[in-house]
């Protein structure tokens, strides 16, 4: 059973633990029978207003026996963060809450050259506190995000949630926050933190786009609380759980598959690219040896808004080694995720559709540009540089072999 086979329980709360002001079918019976297996358990939560000590509160009111030190709130996440980045003062936008939990991890709440901004929300947050936190992170500040939630359900419809703050603050300065919320990591590590590590977790939600989505992304398993399955996007889509069970009386009941972690991180945005299979007069392969990785790879990019791939490959391959080329036909078009998936260095992960072209010289003088390119040259295709992307050989292959086009 799912009792049985972990230690550690993280737990979302709305729409999990209770719902309204009323404990759900089977939650508290079901907590504290985790309690008497002496389970560890954990209660997360992406409202950035509450203080934990509020949050176990309200937990016991319901009978649960919470303790503050068990409860994980995108306000105490946030500064827990900061602690361990050492970061010393911070601005705060958003409840007194957020403002408690930052001073109760040692950091200096002000608005006078903070080290750091986090933006949360509340009901009293006004133009006037985004202006604030837009002035401090143009002065070199660091933007925290809570949460990236839009909204959120009131009696009367949604209200805007602390994400469209965030994203307010996000738009007035062009910078990217570190958001520490679900579905990011950074929630499901620092809550973790304390527990045995060498026990695996489980975290249990009702929000396929917040709770599993973000258990996966963090090498956990997800069990989704619903009435039914959702209809996954594609076999490899994140946000499908585990297991479903309708309350919490299934975990011990069913049975559950351990998430299996791929080789690959969830993209937050598929981009159409281009490759150059470009052969010379000897059918030597160009290559060169990209800035960002120091690996030789094929000329490649990606397309830019109004223009064709033909076009978008002639242009990279001329911007990155100084040649220009004639495309002369399609060889493969490239997605899988396992290949196809890239984490840059800004933390943004992006899934390529690549579309490989075999290209011959037309001119130009062959040149590194320094910026992309550190180094440039023609290779003998049964000679590649052992140092090379490890999906371009097979594309260099497709190319040569003058067959059908080849899709993978």
């Amino acid at each position: 059973m799912i009792a049985d086979r972990f230690e550690t329980f993280l737990f979302d709360l709305d729409g999990v633990i209770y719902l309204g002001d009323e404990a759900l079918p089977h939650a508290v019976d079901g907590v504290n029978r985790l309690y008497e297996q002496e389970k560890q358990i954990r209660f997360l939560t992406n409202d950035p207003r509450p203080t934990r000590e509020a949050v176990a509160s309200r937990l016991r009111e319901l009978g649960i026996r919470a303790g503050k030190e068990e409860i994980v709130t995108a306000a105490w996440a946030a500064s827990a963060h900061l602690r361990r980045k050492e970061v010393a003062t911070a601005a705060a936008v958003g409840s007194e809450g957020l403002r408690t939990e930052l001073r109760q991890q040692g950091i200096t709440v002000t608005n006078e050259s903070p080290d750091a901004v986090v933006v949360g929300a509340d009901e009293q947050t006004t133009y006037a506190d985004i202006r604030r936190a837009t002035r401090h992170i143009d002065q070199g500040a660091q933007f925290i995000g809570t949460n990236p939630d839009g909204a959120f359900p009131t009696p009367d419809g949604p209200a805007p949630g602390a994400g469209a703050i965030v994203r307010a603050v996000e738009t007035a300065t062009g910078t990217s926050p570190t958001i520490v919320g679900k579905p990011e990591p950074l929630m499901f590590e620092v809550a973790l933190e304390g527990t045995s590590v060498d026990q695996d977790a489980v975290v249990i939600g009702d929000n396929p786009a917040t709770d599993i989505l973000g258990a996966h992304r963090a090498g956990l398993t997800g069990v989704l609380v619903a009435d039914e399955a959702p209809v996954a996007a594609s076999a490899r889509d994140f946000t499908h759980p585990d297991a479903v069970i309708r309350s919490l009386a299934g975990l011990f009941s069913h049975t559950v598959t351990p998430w299996d972690n791929p080789q690959y991180s969830w993209p937050e945005d598929i981009r159409p690219g281009v490759g150059a299979v470009v052969l010379n007069g000897s059918d030597e392969v160009l290559l060169l040896k990209r800035a960002d990785r120091g690996q030789w790879a094929l000329p490649t990019g990606t397309v830019e808004r109004g223009e064709a791939v033909s076009e978008a490959i002639s242009r990279e391959v001329r911007e990155e080694t100084g040649l220009q080329i004639t495309v002369d036909r399609l060889t493969g078009v490239y997605s899988h995720p396992k290949q196809q998936v890239f984490s840059y260095p800004s933390g943004e992960t992006v899934h390529f559709v690549t579309n490989c072209f075999s290209c011959s010289v037309d001119g130009g003088t062959l040149e590194a540009d320094q910026d992309e390119a550190l180094d440039v040259g023609f290779f003998d295709t049964d000679r590649l540089p052992s140092e090379i992307l490890p999906m371009h050989p097979r594309w260099i292959a497709d190319a040569v072999e003058d067959t059908n086009v080849t899709i993978a």
